[in-house]
């Protein structure tokens, strides 16, 4: 069926981020025949599977003022997911002839990204995208419940700035680039190095470091056996055992399992909630993310409370504001394709 051109029902939308939420919202709007425009603030499409190397001024990611880095892959980091679970409905995530490509089911993140501008390329997504254009405020238009004002701005010699309406508006900018740090009694007075995941690429830092991993969960499981390879001890602090048991881990001669952290001193000691301690170098916290929609002025309508976004219907629309402002992809305990 051939997209919509009916002028009524046509509307101007403004879709935020260019990952793969923001990919596939744009074709599907454009699809209906509404004319789109994508913000994005990188150079490229690919959201956060676009990696670099670089990390932010602030390890912990806690400086409002800190050069931010939207990138939280590490350099080996691999899918969780099979391929044949990631790719788009109608686009499958097939592997390729080509011996540039990754064929293998659980492609590292490399091949995820050349899958996000295949498709891209193939519906022609990027003639809708601003690149390099940070969107810095969104709000409704005085008087108006359907309105949005959309302030951009253009990075370059002189960060030009842009104010204009839409119709509506879908926020796709992901939930993976500003951490969420643990809370620990001393840990403002504990003299060693913390640092996020966000700001983790490479396992050499940590080298002959005794490092305590807050974090249970999949990028805890991939830092913690990597670091396991250069660094003296690594002590993996979990408020649940998936597999396995407490204490020293099976294959590894530096690496073990213990309860939450309780606390920590100033003397350089961590310690845990069953009463071990250890003479730690680093924290790394891999602790999550929080939403985090700093663009987005709505009058409290939609609130971020306890890292819950809502209200929303179907985790898409606001009841109060649909269907002219909606979330695309923000559950996270699914298997969605990771935006």
């Amino acid at each position: 069926m051939p997209p919509s051109t009916d002028p009524i029902t046509s509307r101007h939308v403004a879709v935020i981020g260019a990952g793969a939420s923001g990919l596939v919202a744009a074709r599907e709007l454009r699809r209906e025949g509404h004319s789109v425009v994508v913000f994005e603030r990188g150079d490229q499409v690919g959201g956060i599977w676009v990696y670099t190397p670089n990390v932010e001024s602030d390890p912990l990611g806690l400086d409002p003022t800190r050069t931010t880095v939207h990138c939280s892959l590490y350099n080996c980091l691999r899918t969780n997911l099979p391929r044949e679970a990631m790719g788009y409905v109608d686009y499958p995530f097939v592997s390729k002839e080509d011996p540039d490509r990754d064929p293998r089911r659980f492609p590292g993140h490399r091949e995820v990204l050349m899958y996000l501008k295949d498709f891209a390329l193939e519906f022609g997504i990027g003639e809708m995208v601003r690149f390099e254009t940070e969107v810095v405020c969104v709000r409704l238009v005085e008087g108006s419940k359907s309105k949005w004002k959309v302030k951009s701005k253009k990075r370059g010699k002189d960060d030009v700035t842009l104010e204009e309406i839409f119709d509506a508006v879908v926020v796709c900018n992901g939930h993976y680039t500003e951490p969420r740090i643990a809370e620990i009694p001393g840990m403002n007075a504990w003299p060693g190095k913390q640092i996020h995941s966000h700001n983790y690429r490479v396992p050499e830092p940590f080298r002959d470091q005794v490092v305590v991993l807050i974090g249970s969960s999949a990028s805890a499981i991939d830092i913690s056996r990597e670091i396991a390879g250069v660094a003296k001890e690594v002590h993996i602090a979990a408020r649940t055992v998936r597999d396995g048991t407490f204490g020293k881990q099976h294959g590894y001669d530096n690496m073990w399992l213990h309860p939450m952290v309780e606390s920590t001193c100033k003397d350089g000691t961590v310690y845990f909630q069953d009463g071990c301690f250890v003479l730690a170098n680093v924290i790394l916290h891999c602790t999550g993310y929080k939403y985090h929609f700093p663009f987005l002025e709505t009058d409290g309508i939609v609130t971020v409370d306890d890292n819950r976004v809502g209200p929303l219907y179907k985790h898409i629309f606001p009841p109060v504001l649909a269907p002219w402002l909606s979330f695309v992809g923000l559950p996270w305990k699914v298997h969605p394709y990771l935006s």
